[in-house]
């Protein structure tokens, strides 16, 4: 579950410009990626060099790709970065659908990969976006390199006390209870009661930061589709709690085949550190970050951590690929007769036709068989 858009901390890449209103940091551009029904505001960093990975950042309930410009510095020498407002979230309009859930929001990062033809990519979700991306590696597990998970929304039997506001904003009438009862109280109220709760320790956040996203929280309150936003969103995630059986996000990440890292909070208030060790049990061959000093959103107040983490999954996953693949070199090449794969490729197949007419031969003369010794009788 996560923010209504949060400031930077100490540690975040400096905001020094604004694009048609939007902030982005040294070295950020936006762009507009038109979809069937919708549009969003992609926040990206060029490559510094040709041939560097693609990478996805996926936002929390409330968020933005904004919450993603300090990792994306750390990492603009590894990965090439691009993050996704949300339909409805950040610079992004609202589906036209109207589908906040997370089957929908995770058919919509998927369209997005499948248009910009990006995939396979190193795939990054915080919160919500935790839950989206769990589903989108799920699914679709050509689309995912890696899978970096920081304090996912996976189903909890128990939520925390201070994720029950989230929670009740799924209630019908409960967004407008909100709305009256929060009236009096401006944005920079707003946003230190978000720091609050989001971070866990707010004091890591600077004063340029703060500013920023007071601004921002004050755009955001403008917004006609703000609180519908917030209340389908926070439906659909309740929603994708409950759900059980195949589509349970508990038995979809058991499904998910890319190399995972999972990063908690010590001092998350949103979402349980002790789903830390289910969520690792969960995503087979997985590896554990815990943060004990971090809130619900780490990838912010720590990203030279979190980055290293990753750079230690990429260089692991790399190091596998190159392996696996000499492998298969030196079998082939042990194989004569075989030049490459699309000639084993063909092999395999003729060996598999050969062995099946062979077998059917068997079964005709058993059958054969069986019909004479049944004229017999």
């Amino acid at each position: 579950m996560s923010s209504t858009e949060l400031p930077g901390v100490k540690a975040a890449a400096e905001l020094t410009s604004q694009v048609g209103g939007a902030r982005v940091a040294e070295g950020e551009r936006l762009r507009t990626a038109p979809l069937s029904g919708l549009e969003l505001n992609v926040r990206f960093r060029p490559p510094v060099r040709e041939g560097l990975p693609p990478a996805l950042f996926v936002h929390g309930l409330g968020g933005s790709s904004q919450n993603w410009s300090a990792l994306m510095e750390q990492l603009a020498d590894d990965v090439d970065c691009e993050a996704v407002d949300l339909p409805g979230f950040g610079w992004s309009p609202p589906p036209a659908d109207r589908d906040y859930s997370v089957t929908g929001l995770a058919r919509v990062v998927i369209r997005y990969l499948d248009a910009a033809g990006r995939g396979p990519v190193h795939l990054f979700g915080n919160s919500l976006g935790g839950a989206v991306s769990t589903r989108v590696a799920a699914v679709r597990p050509d689309l995912v390199r890696t899978l970096t998970l920081v304090s996912p929304a996976l189903p909890e039997l128990r939520v925390q006390r201070s994720a029950v506001p989230t929670a009740l904003l799924a209630l019908p009438g409960v967004a407008a209870l909100f709305g009256r009862l929060t009236r009096g109280m401006n944005a920079e109220q707003r946003t230190r009661g978000v720091t609050a709760l989001c971070y866990g320790d707010p004091s890591r956040v600077t004063l340029e930061g703060f500013e920023a996203a007071v601004e921002e929280m004050e755009r955001r309150m403008a917004l006609p589709y703000f609180w519908d936003a917030m209340t389908r969103s926070s439906r659909g995630i309740v929603d994708a709690y409950t759900l059980g059986g195949q589509h349970g996000l508990w038995r979809q990440a058991q499904r998910v085949l890319a190399p995972t890292l999972l990063i908690y909070g010590g001092r998350d208030q949103l979402v349980s550190f002790r789903k830390a060790h289910k969520a690792a049990a969960a995503f087979r061959g997985s590896r554990l970050l815990s943060l004990p000093e971090a809130g619900h959103v780490a990838m912010m107040e720590y990203p030279e951590v979190v980055a290293a983490a990753f750079r230690e999954l990429l260089r692991d996953t790399e190091r596998g690929r190159q392996t696996a693949a000499g492998e298969r070199t030196a079998d082939e090449t042990e194989r004569p007769g075989r030049t490459g794969p699309g000639e084993q490729d063909q092999q395999d197949q003729q060996d598999e036709e050969k062995q099946q007419n062979r077998q059917d031969q068997q079964n005709q003369q058993s059958e054969d068989t069986a019909d004479t010794e049944d004229g017999r009788g």
